[in-house]
This record gives structure tokens, sequence and C-alpha cells, in this order.
């Protein structure tokens, strides 16, 4: 497996700073957060797009896949939406991201019948798109969707290749699924997996990668029993948490955590 962070850890840190981050500490990849406060987000103009894909080639880093904030089971009309996802799906294609994330966002009115027709209805029309752009949409378990099982529900309506899932351990933990059911849940359509750690289900705040209580020891044990070789992403929530400690001063034991973990399930 390879090893990325989300730029969520060190929020607005410019692009070059990031990638020296991840060249020092020995990270293969980078997730990028794509949000109008953040150095990359669709408003960026060609040239500018162009400049970020030097620079991870300059760098030898992977851009793992774009952090977007599309909700494609919330409430409202369809055409805002879609032209937030299209927005994302043309910034991937220019930026050579294989990977999209969005995020269920069902709401409170709706039953989850409705949500999971909703995300679905909308997820398929954009996986068209995709598919032109060959870019992957990638639903991440979260907020009313958080566990594979959830996830599964709309995955399995849509029904095509070109939209996967994403497994964030720590929503599935909160759900009250194990480990070895999200990854069954997810297999078939899984893109990546960010791992995290926390004090505890009710306290969110990001920890050190092994000093909390999720189980990430039991997520690459059945990662690595099942074969599965793809990309372990940190997302470490320091853009929510001003009170975390900065991600740069714990990337490399956070990178040594992961290289342990998957010494020891092999």
């Amino acid at each position: 497996m390879k090893l990325a962070f989300s730029t969520l850890g060190v929020p607005g840190l410019p692009l070059t700073d990031v990638l020296g981050l991840a060249t020092a500490h020995g990270y293969h990849g980078v997730e990028l957060r794509v949000h109008p406060e953040e150095p990359v987000h669709p408003g960026l103009a060609p040239g500018e797009r162009a400049a970020v894909t030097a620079r991870f080639k300059e760098a030898g880093v992977e851009l793992l896949g774009l952090a977007g904030y599309a909700r494609v089971a919330a409430p409202g009309d369809d055409d805002a939406v879609l032209a937030e996802l299209r927005g994302l799906l043309e910034l991937a294609r220019d930026l050579g991201a294989p990977y999209v994330r969005v995020f269920p966002g069902g709401g409170t009115d709706q039953s989850p019948e409705e949500a999971d027709a909703t995300a679905a209805r909308r997820l398929g029309t954009a996986a068209e798109y995709a598919t032109d752009l060959d870019v992957r949409i990638l639903l991440e378990t979260h907020d009313s969707h958080r566990t594979g099982a959830d996830a599964m529900r709309v995955l399995g309506l849509v029904g095509h290749r070109q939209v996967g899932a994403l497994w964030d351990v720590m929503h599935t933990w909160l759900g009250g699924e194990q480990p070895s059911e999200s990854y069954l849940a997810l297999a078939p359509h899984l893109g990546y997996v960010q791992v995290k750690d926390i004090a505890s289900a009710d306290d969110t705040t990001p920890l050190p990668l092994g000093t909390g209580v999720l189980p990430l020891t039991e997520v690459v044990d059945v990662l690595s029993r099942h074969g599965w070789d793809g990309w372990l992403c940190w997302e470490y929530e320091k853009r929510w948490y001003e009170s975390a400690a900065p991600l740069p001063e714990l990337l490399d034991e956070g990178r040594e955590h992961l290289a342990r973990l998957l010494s020891d399930a092999a």
C-alpha cells in the first residue's frame, strides 16, 4: 500500500511547501482539499492548473485525489450539485487526479430512501461525464451515510464503474461497523482509505496515528488479508480543530506507525 496525507491537515499551505513535506517525510502522494480558501480550487485558470501539474511532476509526488464538498444526497435541485460536480471533475482531469471525493450530505427532512435515490440519480448522471474525463467519483462514508452498508445502498443503485467509495475509518467506526464489515461492503467499489485517530466518539479532535481509539490495526489487517494494495491517506482534520498539534511535526511518526502496521499485517 502507498501512503498519502490530506492538505486538510495543513490548511492554506502553499503547494510547494506541501510537496516539500511529502518528499521530506516519505509520503508517496497527497490528497488536495479543493476549496476557495486553499491554493488549489475549481476557480484556477488553465495556466494555474498546468503549473500545479508541473509542480507535482517535479516533486515526484502523486496527486491522489481532490477532496471536494459536493453533497450528492442533499435536498434541493439537481442542477447546482451537478454543476459543482462537473467543475470538480474538470479540475481533476486538468490536474491528472484519478479521484474526486464527494459527501452524501442527506438532510434530516428526507427519508433514507429519498436520500439514497437523490444521491444515486445525481451520481448516475455525473458518472457519464466522469467516464469521458477518465476520473472516478468516490462517495465518502460520512454524515448521513457513514457506514459501508449505508454507502452501498447508494452505490448499488448507481451501478457504474466510475462511481466508487472512499472509506473514512472514523465514520464507519462511529456508525458501529467493524472493519471487516466495512471492507466487505465497500471492497467491490473501493477507491482508497482515509485513516486518522481520535480520543473517543465524543472527542474527535485529531491525534497522532496510533494514540487514539480507532481500529487502525484491524483496518490494515483486513486490507492486507484480502490483498488490497491501494492508498492509505492520513486525513488529519487540523482545519476544524485549531488546537490540534501541527501536522508537519507528526508526519514522520505517522508514516512509521503505518509502516509498522503494514509490516505486522504482512
